[in-house]
């Protein structure tokens, strides 16, 4: 058992005020209930969950309808054997298919086909509308302004220095 003492330059930490508490729970009950939202109505019109229903649109938003899986895995932000059971899920319901790369052998692309293209045209809709109900209908522009100004320095601040980092996608 160690019983040295604790140094005296060790600084207490910079607690949350009640509001910071408040907004920051906020925060945290919001974004649970809503991507539980988006997951229900995914899994209900496409039977696919959001983060596979993200993959699609990044697949299909990418020149060729195809990514090497590095760079999916990294959008995504999970790491590489969470991304390679999601593809193989994908893959059986014919809506991606994987392509070796022919300048790394051991590298290999995600692609988009034409049946999950399909998938993806049909789910949009409803799922823009879930979004649109659960977010943008509720604020006002301006607080619709806002949240994205927030996010957008929060999400900043979060980039990840890949120097020595420990990332999932380099997992």
């Amino acid at each position: 058992m160690n019983t040295a003492p604790v140094p005296a330059s060790a600084e207490e930490p910079r607690w949350l005020t009640d509001e910071e508490q408040r907004v920051w729970r906020s925060y945290v009950q919001a974004t649970t209930l809503l991507e539980d939202h988006l997951d229900r109505q995914l899994q209900r019109d496409a039977g696919m969950p959001h983060i596979y229903y993200g993959l699609l649109v990044k697949l299909a938003e990418s020149p060729q309808r195809r990514l090497r899986m590095t760079e999916l895995a990294m959008y995504a932000k999970i790491t590489r054997s969470r991304l390679s059971h999601a593809i193989a899920r994908l893959e059986k319901n014919g809506w991606v298919r994987r392509e070796d790369c022919p300048s790394d052998k051991r590298g290999q692309f995600a692609v988009l086909t034409d049946e999950g293209l399909e998938v993806l045209q049909r789910t949009a809709p409803g799922h823009v509308a879930a979004v649109r109900a659960a977010v943008f209908d509720r604020l006002t522009p301006e607080q619709q302004n806002s949240l994205g100004e927030i996010m957008r320095i929060v999400a900043e601040g979060l980039e990840p220095d890949e120097a020595g980092a420990d990332l999932p996608w380099l997992r």
